[in-house]
């Protein structure tokens, strides 16, 4: 992408976003490069995902090479390079929440979502697994830090503590109104 381009696209980013990043770039006055994930984090709360666009501009805005920046988003699980649902359901997997019933848990959420449980398409940069409609994704994510209330869901960014499969529908039924 030309310096041009990325101008143009630069453009396209709200003024109170890019507020938002030109402060936060303060944050590093040493290095702009320590500023790539808090870039990352605001590009994907804004836009839902980091693709090639966003991956060159938050390049160029911090002097680095896009290769730079893939690597961030395709290192760690939590950027995703395509658009996931509108509600995104993170259920905790580890040792606490799956002996709890968090496997048990997940099943109801796919079901009452319609998220297809065996869709391992996603990954790495990936969208999780996502109901036809768009409105649902869910996922298996590594500890939420929430053990003494397992099992417990990220629900977009409201932690669900002591989830039972039985309470999965009324969770499901309150996000879709």
């Amino acid at each position: 992408m030309t310096t041009d381009s990325t101008s143009r696209q630069a453009d396209q980013i709200p003024p109170e976003l890019l507020a938002e990043i030109e402060e936060r770039i303060t944050h590093y006055p040493v290095s702009k490069r320590s500023a790539s994930l808090p870039l990352l984090h605001l590009w994907q709360n804004h836009f839902g995902f980091v693709d090639d666009t966003g991956i060159e501009w938050i390049a160029t805005k911090l002097e680095l090479q896009p290769v730079n920046i893939y690597e961030l988003v395709t290192f760690y699980p939590w950027f995703r390079r395509e658009a996931a649902g509108k509600t995104i359901i993170r259920v905790c997997r580890t040792l606490a929440c799956a002996m709890a019933g968090s496997y048990q848990v997940r099943e109801k959420f796919c079901a009452a979502t319609g998220v297809d449980p065996h869709d391992h398409s996603h990954g790495f940069g990936h969208a999780p697994p996502t109901s036809p409609d768009g409105k649902f994704s869910v996922e298996f994510v590594e500890c939420l830090a929430s053990c003494g209330s397992a099992p417990v869901a990220l629900i977009n960014d409201d932690l669900h503590e002591r989830i039972t499969p039985e309470t999965v529908e009324t969770i499901v039924k309150e996000l879709a109104s």
